[in-house]
């Protein structure tokens, strides 16, 4: 297996952590927690959020996951769906803002494991930035891929491009910008 050294990372492994909520899906605990910064949270709406992936494909991968916990579309009302929707294209919108990528893979995996995903029991939208020659020879070669930014400038930069979105200034950097959908 190869390594990375990633020193960073000390400060989410040893982070405190309500006992609580050791158990509970963290797409329900997360947005109930004081710190959006700390659980990297970037954006909020009436029914759903915008947090960072902590294993990223590329830098700016988020996931926007409505509030209401369940594995399944068909399961959610028209309301949340609709948010849901909103705030994907806003986070696009962002995200361009942000990191100007050349594309976006964005995608659900729903069906519990056979899907694919790690977390298959609260839906959950995938969005990842795309560049030309992204996919370089480390992957193919050292079965390694390398993440060029760390996890809090990208923070920075997605908090920044959401409250350019309101035409306001960012918020407090440890709180998400909260986004109200147009009427």
């Amino acid at each position: 297996m190869e390594q990375v050294f990633a020193p960073w990372r000390i400060e989410w492994v040893t982070r405190d952590e309500p006992a609580e909520s050791a158990d509970r899906c963290v797409f329900c605990a997360f947005p109930e927690a004081d710190d959006d910064r700390e659980n990297r949270i970037v954006a909020r709406s009436e029914h759903a959020f915008v947090i960072l992936n902590n294993y990223p494909y590329n830098p700016g991968h988020v996931m926007v996951v409505p509030r209401p916990h369940g594995g399944r579309l068909q399961d959610l009302s028209d309301d949340v769906l609709l948010d849901h929707a909103r705030l994907k294209t806003r986070t696009i919108d962002a995200l361009e803002t942000a990191m100007d990528p050349d594309g976006f893979n964005v995608g659900l995996n729903l069906g519990g494991p056979a899907a694919g995903g790690s977390i298959d029991d609260h839906v959950h939208t995938h969005v990842v930035p795309r560049w030309d020659g992204d996919a370089n020879f480390m992957p193919v070669i050292a079965d390694t891929k390398v993440i060029v930014e760390a996890l809090e400038d990208t923070y920075d930069r997605l908090h920044e491009a959401f409250a350019a979105q309101q035409g306001t200034e960012p918020s407090a950097p440890d709180t998400a910008v909260h986004i109200t959908a147009p009427r």
